[in-house]
């Protein structure tokens, strides 16, 4: 008599953990969706991360929110997202300083490599070297003639301490033998203003903030930070062809918290890949100076443990801080 009731209660007790994984992934989320970029409005990654979140939306039939938490070079909001929901309700638009160059010299509230799980590469362009059209620098050798002549007092932006920008800078401190000083911003938009307003000297900006004012004569590019030139600043010099082997190129990728289940990264993966390979998007981020650039997760993976073992290299070479 007593057997049915003990079978009952197994029954009810071991379906609960059935329940709960099926509710932890659905998808779309039943809540809006929150895309999460560690920089300030306006800049390069705001601006991708918003081409890409409306056409997400659309697709999943699902809101997706793109909510900027500057500070700390993007650390905050990578901190924020390696300790945030594991239902797939919440991503990061991750860049390459807080994922593979600030934790070599500065204390963070995660390990990119083990708190944080790949879904998606996002974009990856170059930076390019601009200053303002009233500083007379008008290439690179005139940039680095004034450095020499004027050490530790001409400076450059970045968007903060492990940025793409603020090792570009250092590494063209390290190969030219100058002394550049380095500004760091909450992001890109900020950090423009002050170039444009000429409170900063120089700024080795991310192509869809300056090309507005590149096209306008309000800023002169003076060189651009990858291998090769790109096909939207084809007269521009790569930083390399003075200085051979220089290449500080910048990229966004999607991550979530590593606790989110597989089937939910797998499950974004898909219609990330979706959007990044829709003609609209590659031709509007085009447009603003960026690559799409999808892959699989496991692609990324290896990829962001790369780029962490190459900058902890570098860095430690070059001894460069985070000042």
């Amino acid at each position: 008599m007593q057997r049915r009731p003990l079978i009952a209660a197994a029954f009810l007790a071991a379906s609960f953990p059935l329940a709960s994984t099926a509710q932890a992934q659905d998808f779309p989320p039943k809540k809006p969706v929150t895309l999460v970029v560690g920089f300030a409005a306006g800049g390069s990654a705001d601006i991708a991360a918003r081409i890409i979140a409306k056409k997400l939306g659309e697709n999943i039939g699902q809101s997706v929110v793109v909510d900027n938490k500057p500070g700390a070079g993007g650390n905050l909001a990578h901190a924020q997202v390696a300790n945030g929901p594991s239902d797939g309700s919440m991503l990061l638009f991750g860049s390459i300083g807080p994922l593979s160059i600030a934790p070599h010299f500065m204390k963070v509230a995660y390990d990119p490599l083990k708190d944080l799980a790949p879904i998606s590469m996002g974009v990856a362009f170059p930076n390019v070297l601009v200053v303002p059209a009233s500083t007379g620098i008008k290439t690179l050798g005139d940039f680095v003639a004034k450095a020499k002549r004027e050490p530790g007092k001409l400076d450059y932006a970045s968007t903060g301490p492990g940025s793409a920008a603020h090792l570009a800078g250092e590494l063209l401190n390290d190969e030219a033998k100058i002394d550049t000083l380095h500004v760091p911003y909450k992001g890109g938009a900020p950090a423009l203003q002050d170039v444009l307003g000429g409170r900063v000297t120089a700024f080795y900006a991310a192509p869809p903030s300056a090309l507005p004012h590149i096209e306008s004569g309000k800023l002169i590019p003076l060189a651009t930070t990858g291998l090769t030139r790109p096909a939207y600043l084809p007269n521009v010099p790569t930083v390399a062809e003075t200085y051979p082997g220089f290449n500080a190129t910048n990229w966004y990728a999607f991550v979530a918290s590593a606790k989110t289940p597989k089937p939910l990264l797998d499950r974004w993966n898909t219609e990330i890949v979706k959007v990044l390979n829709t003609p609209e998007v590659r031709d509007n981020l085009l447009k603003h100076g960026q690559t799409a650039s999808p892959t699989g997760r496991e692609e990324l993976g290896q990829f962001i443990a790369a780029e962490h073992a190459k900058w902890g290299r570098i860095i430690r070479e070059r001894k460069i801080t985070a000042d």
